[in-house]
């Protein structure tokens, strides 16, 4: 690593940790994000959140694990059935085939569990890498940094990338953050994201990590 880049890496991971421990005094408490009372049904709540809300996910789940409570339900349940259950979500038909299908190879594969590792959860259908971070993190405890789009622009606002490749992005705040708080970064980024730096408009002037972001706007006086 060139002396520049060893000197940038070391001022990124002292600001990200600045970073967190303000966002951290500012977002107290449990994440506001997908409910679930098991990993399965994080897993199959994180299929369903694909270009759809939490807020929207949360809506149905409720009475959709009352009728569908384990992978043997989902993966007996006819396709077109369960897509109607789980249309507000959108894309309900290929989510409806991915839950299918990712609920036969849980019975097949791993007697119904979800497993607790990525290199097997990105086999199971529906899942990929950051589905796979949300369960370890969330269901599992494991650390894991889960790039949603919340997670991409804030990390480009920072000045942490430049780049829109969610594994960029996770390599790099792997690399600048201690190992200990990966999972901070998707509470707390995806939080602040929601609230304050929206994709629409950054909200400069009530920011509290705005000192620390070289893309802040902030007004002048006079």
């Amino acid at each position: 690593m060139a002396p520049a880049q060893k000197s940038r890496t070391a001022s990124d991971r002292a600001r990200i940790v600045a970073i967190l421990d303000r966002l951290d005094a500012t977002y107290p408490g449990k994440f506001e994000g997908l409910n679930f009372a098991s990993p399965f049904q994080l897993l199959i709540a994180t299929i369903l959140s694909a270009q759809c809300t939490d807020e929207r996910v949360n809506s149905i789940t409720p009475q959709l694990f009352a009728k569908y409570p384990t992978a043997e339900a989902f993966a007996n349940a006819p396709l077109e059935e369960l897509a109607r259950d789980i249309r507000p979500t959108g894309y309900f038909n290929a989510k409806a085939r991915n839950i299918l299908a990712c609920c036969r190879v849980l019975i097949e594969r791993f007697g119904g569990r979800v497993p607790q590792t990525r290199e097997e959860l990105v086999e199971l259908p529906g899942v990929g890498r950051k589905t796979a971070n949300v369960i370890l993190s969330q269901a599992f405890g494991q650390q894991a940094i889960t790039v949603d789009t919340h997670v991409a622009r804030l990390s480009n606002r920072l000045g942490f990338v430049q780049t829109k490749d969610p594994l960029t992005i996770e390599q790099r705040l792997m690399e600048i953050t201690p190992h200990d708080r990966w999972n901070d970064i998707g509470r707390l980024f995806i939080t602040h994201g929601r609230k304050v730096c929206t994709a629409r408009k950054p909200y400069c002037d009530r920011c509290v990590i705005a000192s620390l972001c070289p893309s802040a706007i902030l007004p002048t006086g006079g």
